[in-house]
């Protein structure tokens, strides 16, 4: 919904504000319906097209007739005769040289759309609406820099001039001389066939001056590029929304201004000229995640359900997660495993887990605290043994004897 604002100042031809203040009409608090704006303008720019299409006896003007089956060749009908190239040429098809076309078009299509006044009417007021929002002004392309504000209103003098010079000087006053200049820059060959056919040339939209009545303002206006003008009793919504995209720079004259209530009502009673009332927006708040965080829709909702899901088996022997369930001991040795090859890849130290390394790392660990106690006492005693054995040495005397033995007998020889 458009920005609403109690009152809109009114400009004169040297761009400075006059004491007139109008109150802002209603219809700039219509809906913004891009989607039935864009619907009415496909459907009311079909009605501006001539009907076209092709000869009913284009593509059959020569005698031609099928030479039927059994000479090696298609169906197709030829042309008859001989003694030229075309004689024995297909004829009449679509695949054929000199043939119609497929589905030839006919003069006698569903040309034009009927719109209903309603709708017609519901995206004239969203277009209207449309252009008093800055943000949607500058997405058609507009340069509004200089714009003192939107809607921009001027004095009902500029209904009453003629001369395209002082035509310039107004848009100039009101600061959309810029948006000119730029629809003028555009000007562009138009690519394609359709430089032969009467537009040759392409070029932008710029402001959309709108009066109150048909007066000599208009002739200042008609030759400028891209500056189009109408009044406020036929809007057009080709004009108001080019190419389905509302949002245009309009400026209106003040009686033009005024008069918008006439057509379209205040809101609250029906248009004087027309009967028409405007569509009620469905949301007075647009914010709907303000409206949903309130502590008056909170209060009137149920608790949240928790939903529970189905229980479903699953097989073990595809489902990592079952087979654990089922062996958590085999889980559990799996996960050592995995842990002591990253720790060997890692280089670090491997704790072994197997139940005759931790009885071997237990009693470790209980005598470690005693040799820690008396280390001295121990070393001590070993060499005490070691020198207190020659008794076993004693007692193996026969080795002198052994000795004197083999000289006795070294006697007797002698």
């Amino acid at each position: 919904m458009a920005l609403a604002r109690p009152t809109v100042a009114v400009y004169g031809p040297n761009g400075k504000r006059t004491e007139a203040h109008i109150t802002l009409p209603a219809v700039f608090t219509a809906p913004l319906r891009h989607d039935i704006v864009r619907f009415v303008h496909t459907n009311i720019g079909k009605n501006h097209r001539q009907p076209q299409g092709v000869s009913r006896r284009a593509g059959h003007q020569t005698s031609a007739e099928s030479w039927g089956t059994g000479r090696a060749v298609s169906r197709i009908p030829r042309v008859s005769g001989g003694g030229t190239h075309r004689s024995g040429q297909g004829a009449f098809g679509n695949m054929c040289r000199g043939g119609r076309m497929f589905a030839p078009l006919k003069i006698f299509r569903r040309w034009h759309r009927i719109v209903n006044k309603d709708l017609r009417r519901y995206a004239v007021a969203s277009a209207v609406a449309a252009s008093a929002l800055p943000s949607l002004v500058l997405g058609r392309g507009h340069r509004i820099s200089k714009v003192p504000e939107l809607p921009l209103v001027a004095d009902n003098q500029i209904q009453s001039i003629s001369k395209t010079k002082d035509g310039i000087a107004w848009l100039k006053s009101l600061g959309a001389d810029e948006d000119v200049q730029r629809t003028k820059d555009s000007q562009n060959l138009r690519a394609g066939r359709g430089k032969w056919r009467n537009r040759r040339y392409k070029i932008a939209k710029g402001p959309l001056v709108v009066f109150d009545k048909k007066e000599s303002g208009q002739l200042a206006f008609r030759n400028l590029p891209g500056v189009d003008f109408g009044l406020v009793s036929q809007l057009n919504l080709l004009k108001l929304a080019p190419g389905g995209h509302f949002g245009r720079f309009i400026i209106w004259s003040e009686g033009a201004f005024r008069a918008l209530n006439q057509y379209f009502g205040n809101g609250s009673k029906p248009a004087a000229k027309r009967h028409y009332t405007l569509p009620a927006p469905i949301l007075s708040n647009t914010d709907v995640f303000r409206v949903l965080a309130s502590a008056e829709i909170k209060s009137a909702l149920r608790n949240r359900k928790v939903k529970s899901l189905p229980k479903t088996n699953f097989n073990p022997l595809g489902n990592a997660h079952a087979l654990r369930k089922l062996n958590p001991i085999k889980a559990g040795i799996a996960l050592g495993a995995k842990r002591t090859a990253r720790r060997k890849a890692l280089g670090l130290a491997v704790k072994s887990k197997s139940k005759k390394d931790r009885k071997g790392s237990r009693k470790g660990s209980a005598k470690a605290p005693q040799a820690a106690a008396k280390p001295q006492p121990k070393k001590a005693e070993e060499p005490k043994k070691e020198a207190a054995k020659p008794e076993p040495k004693k007692a193996a005397e026969p080795a002198p004897a052994a000795k004197q033995a083999p000289a006795k007998a070294a006697g007797k020889k002698k």
